[in-house]
């Protein structure tokens, strides 16, 4: 069965449904009702418990506040980096935005960092696979792809790697505003340079078309000029 794609944009970032075997859930997305998500799996003939997993690419609000809802109706799986467990999880306070790496994300970080708590009000998930620096096979889940350690933006990033070449890389680039114009470097970051190394990593294991959480997708040949 040749795998689908399905572009879900919730709050301001993409959650990304991929249809195989089995069907996995990238992201849950800054998602405040339930109803939008259940609304979109009725337009592509999806039911809530099709879904198997749902990997968190990172921590981050923009990307997790949808996953205590999404797991409840479903009854998938949750999986994340250890690293970023616990912040899904919600056993510690929620990271702050990571500094700016541009003017404009230094601009943004102090904004987000004042306003903050308006967005981070959200259940905690209990994480069923805890994820480490190893890739990680889908094939149990249905899916032709593993799951990547791509640090950079936190310490507890991964990236979805399909067999095909399309990776799915929450914040370790971005593609669009308002965060940036056209495709590029996260404007946020723990560490640049371990973002670059990332990039590396995913070309070598074969990554063609990146699918950021923030923008359109575009094509892999790109990340050569971040590195």
């Amino acid at each position: 069965m040749k795998q689908k794609i399905h572009t879900i944009t919730l709050g301001v970032s993409n959650a990304y449904l991929i249809e195989g075997d089995g069907l996995v859930l990238v992201d849950s997305g800054q998602l405040t009702k339930i109803d939008k998500f259940l609304e979109k799996l009725r337009e592509i003939s999806i039911e809530p418990n099709d879904i198997l997993l749902n990997f968190i690419t990172h921590g981050h609000w923009d990307h997790i506040s949808g996953t205590y809802e999404i797991k409840r109706i479903s009854g998938c799986k949750v999986a994340v980096h250890s690293n970023d467990k616990e912040w899904v999880e919600r056993t510690v306070a929620p990271p702050p935005t990571p500094k700016g790496n541009t003017l404009w994300g230094k601009i943004l970080k102090f904004i987000f960092d004042i306003t903050y708590v308006k967005f981070s009000s959200f259940k905690g998930t209990k994480v069923d696979l805890i994820l480490d620096n190893n890739d990680f096979s889908l094939k149990p889940y249905g899916i032709k792809g593993k799951l990547i350690y791509t640090p950079g933006h936190t310490s507890g990033s991964m990236t979805l790697l399909l067999d095909t070449g399309e990776a799915f890389v929450g914040d370790l680039v971005m593609n669009g505003p308002p965060l940036r114009i056209g495709p590029g470097m996260t404007i946020f970051a723990d560490n640049v340079e371990t973002i670059k190394e990332s990039c590396r990593i995913l070309l070598n294991k074969g990554a063609k078309e990146i699918y950021p959480a923030h923008g359109k997708s575009f094509k892999a040949d790109i990340l050569k000029k971040i590195i």
